[in-house]
């Protein structure tokens, strides 16, 4: 089964340094360890870190059309920093993987399990 662990977390709070900083770099190192246990386990399908959260452009729907912004515009100010896809037995191993995702003090990793890709033909 597969499944995506989405990595929220609250800006600037995370890593009030930028992604520069200390706090950031240390992070940042704890998901090259991650990533590499991941690999050595064989569940990692793919994932990928995100750039700031000022760097996003949102497509907003509405009943009166598609409009284009600047910034995320979230209704939190947790953001999405980051994703995992995995392929594990289940949730209880999905789960157990997420407890060990790194993530600054505060934040939150959903697990969502994923449709299989659309077949073609």
């Amino acid at each position: 089964m597969h499944y995506a662990l989405l990595i929220h977390e609250n800006y600037p709070e995370a890593y009030p340094d930028g992604e520069t900083g200390k706090a950031w770099q240390d992070i940042f190192h704890a998901h090259i360890a991650y990533g590499g246990e991941l690999a050595q386990a064989g569940v990692i399908v793919g994932g990928a870190g995100l750039k700031h959260y000022s760097t996003a452009t949102t497509v907003r729907v509405t009943p009166e059309g598609r409009t284009v912004h600047d910034g995320p515009y979230a209704e939190t100010r947790e953001q999405l920093g980051g994703i995992y896809m995995i392929d594990v037995p289940d949730l209880d191993a999905a789960i157990a993987w997420a407890k060990k995702l790194p993530i600054s003090k505060n934040g939150s990793i959903e697990i969502r399990p994923m449709l299989p890709p659309p077949q073609q033909g």
